[in-house]
């Protein structure tokens, strides 16, 4: 063989060598990431897991929170209806006290205003009359006898 052939086949022998030793360094490169991978995934799941239950715990009490509150809003519309039926209530039977007695107390009222009114005239009326009569002085009208 000649040194040529030789050369090359040291070359390629280097090579080989090279890349035996690259693909071993990827290996345990790889082996390492592998197992670096599984402590992270581990470290996750132990710093995850409280958390999540953490989470759940929150959304249990916010449904819990959340029922509560409806059910007050429940109570509150309710109280809101009932009150609102009483008012309404209330304005009718004013209403018709007003329209009713009322009217009719106006009228008695305006009965007896009326009386006033007409015993005022009467006497109005006697006043003039005796003013109207000649002949008599104060003194005869008041004679009793």
């Amino acid at each position: 063989m000649s040194g040529a052939a030789e050369l090359f086949l040291g070359v390629i022998a280097l090579s080989v060598l090279v890349m035996a030793v690259i693909q071993v360094g990827a290996i345990v490169a790889g082996l390492r990431l592998a197992r670096r991978m599984e402590q992270v995934s581990r470290q996750i799941d132990e710093e995850i897991k409280p958390l999540l239950s953490n989470l759940t715990a929150v959304a249990s009490e916010a449904a819990r929170t959340a029922a509560l509150a409806s059910r007050q809003v429940e109570r509150v519309d309710a109280l809101f209806s009932e009150v609102t039926a009483r008012v309404d209530e209330t304005l009718t039977v004013a209403r018709q006290f007003v329209g009713g007695p009322a009217k009719r107390g106006m009228a008695v009222l305006a009965g007896v205003q009326a009386a006033f009114s007409a015993l005022k005239g009467i006497r109005e009326a006697s006043r003039r009359r005796r003013n109207l009569r000649p002949g008599l002085d104060d003194e005869d009208s008041l004679f009793i006898g």
